[in-house]
């Protein structure tokens, strides 16, 4: 092997590798539970960090921990790592750590990760709600409401205060948007109380996540390998299949075009991939194929590892080029079934019985095919895969605070921001029109009658050509700050003349709420 492959292990003798420039086209790592994909995803990382190129990888049950420290003679089976080494031809092995920065979504094992309400999107948010179609259509219409008005949804508060403000208002949106029914609203409101009583909302807020994060190497060229904390985010599988393809996706939208480098820009191994498929509505799944597709070009190879192979849809199978497959077990028709799929899927070699060879592979074998440098699959083999050079299983609680502290990422994410968005504007305008309406009520109504008689005919009809877009609420409040122009009281005038103002610029858009807050300032004076 050279320094344009990551070593896998050995066939017979033959070292057996994966292509840097051909990293990007994708890989599925597969076999039964204990068969050795944790090792063999530790080392994929470990090579590719070598090779310069950042990882980014869930751990599900924290054992892929130990590629931040390196292995170590007192490992109870560092002997037999010793023998697999001199087994596949490795004679320069070496203990050795890899780069790594620790992510968390709840922030106690590793960096927080947090993305705003917006930047997920109705789709993915949907999926998470696990909402049927009437009720994604609602979703959808929230959101779409809150970008007209200007209104930001950063954290679950805003997404429930603007649900709540569109369900007050379906009549009105129901023409430009479509139906919205309170019943929808109420199951999208309990599934968010759901979401965050599994600590979804750690997930939403500010500041966001970077994905340029990701993209580092250290000092002596190693590329970092990310590993997400994701053993608690197993308690719904469907936060953690979501996340992951909300990353995914800001990936390929962050990035430019690129080919197919020499090399990765970052490799992306995504395990218990069967969950990203689970339940998917046609929307998504068609998002995750075309996410899968295109983001090669953007330089980015994407892993998939499970259980079994057939888990995998094959729209997405299909782009999949490089394949390790440990041992699979025919214990039901659908094992069977996974075995003869599997063995049809890799390029023949007549000096392999693959099928057979498929169930009958010890710990740390695998069938390999990867993809060669003119982009044809190479016959698959039977291979032992090489020991990492890294700790096999977790570290300690004391290790993984002192990497954490001399992480390159430092405080970045530490501390949320709550800034001014959704739900505070829309309680701030609650507030004004109820304040505005006492008033009103207070000075009387056929006060206010006699003031609008005594209004001139000509700032009549302007008022009315200025308010023409607005309704309810932000006309009244108009009306008021202009029938009570001769009020001596400042507090009333100010009060009146600010709501106006706020409600005409965002119901009658930038130019009427200027003339609205110039007409009613000279009336007032």
């Amino acid at each position: 092997m050279d320094d344009r492959s990551v070593f896998i292990g050995s066939a017979d003798g033959t070292p057996v590798g994966i292509a840097l420039s051909r990293a990007n086209r994708h890989g599925l790592i597969a076999g039964a539970t204990g068969t050795g994909k944790t090792v063999t995803v530790q080392v994929l990382a470990e090579g590719f960090s070598k090779a310069g190129v950042p990882v980014f990888v869930s751990d599900v049950k924290g054992d892929l921990s130990g590629i931040a420290m390196p292995g170590s003679d007192a490992f109870a089976h560092a002997d037999k790592l010793k023998d697999r080494a001199r087994e596949v031809g490795l004679i320069d092995y070496a203990y050795a750590d890899s780069p790594t920065i620790f992510w968390d979504l709840y922030g106690k094992q590793g960096h927080p990760i947090r993305t705003t309400v917006s930047e997920m999107g109705p789709l993915l948010l949907g999926q998470l709600l696990k909402l049927n179609d009437t009720q994604a259509g609602v979703l959808e219409i929230a959101f779409r409401y809150a970008d007209d008005q200007g209104l930001l949804l950063i954290d679950l508060p805003d997404l429930r205060a603007m649900l709540a403000h569109t369900a007050e208002n379906a009549v009105e949106l129901s023409t430009k948007y479509g139906n919205v029914t309170k019943a929808s609203v109420g199951t999208i409101q309990r599934a968010l109380l759901q979401l965050e009583g599994q600590g979804g909302e750690q997930f939403f807020g500010e500041p966001a996540f970077d994905v340029a994060e990701f993209f580092r190497t250290d000092p002596t060229g190693k590329g970092f390998v990310n590993v997400l904390m994701a053993d608690r985010m197993m308690v719904d599988p469907k936060l953690y299949a979501t996340f992951l393809l909300w990353l995914m996706s800001e990936l390929f939208e962050a990035l430019p075009e690129v080919g197919d480098p020499e090399k990765p820009k970052l490799v992306f191994f995504f395990d218990e991939a069967h969950l990203l498929f689970d339940d998917a509505s046609p929307a998504l799944q068609d998002k995750i194929e075309q996410v899968v597709r295109l983001i090669r070009s953007k330089g980015i190879g994407v892993f998939f590892i499970t259980q079994n192979p057939i888990d995998i849809p094959e729209t997405v199978a299909g782009q999949l080029g490089n394949r390790i497959l440990h041992a699979l077990r025919a214990y039901t028709p659908r094992d069977q079934r996974a075995i003869k799929g599997a063995a049809e899927t890799f390029r023949i070699n007549p000096d392999l019985d693959v099928e057979t060879a498929i169930t009958e592979l010890k710990v740390g074998e695998a069938l390999v095919s990867t993809l060669m440098d003119d982009g044809a699959p190479s016959p698959v083999e039977r291979v032992l895969v090489r020991p990492p050079s890294s700790r096999i299983g977790p570290i300690s609680t004391g290790e993984r605070a002192m990497i954490v502290g001399a992480s390159p990422v430092g405080t970045n994410y530490d501390q949320r921001i709550d800034r001014e968005s959704a739900a505070e504007v829309i309680a701030q305008k609650a507030s004004d029109a109820a304040a505005t309406a006492e008033e009103v009520e207070a000075n009387g109504r056929e006060e206010v009658g006699k003031r609008e008689r005594r209004t001139p005919n000509i700032w009549g009809k302007a008022l009315k050509r200025a308010t023409g877009a607005m309704t309810g609420s932000a006309a009244t409040i108009a009306a008021a700050a202009v029938t009570g122009r001769k009020s001596r009281s400042n507090p009333v005038r100010n009060a009146a003349t600010s709501a106006a103002g706020s409600i005409a610029t965002d119901l009658a858009g930038p130019f009427a709420g200027r003339f609205v807050r110039n007409l009613i300032g000279g009336l007032m004076r």
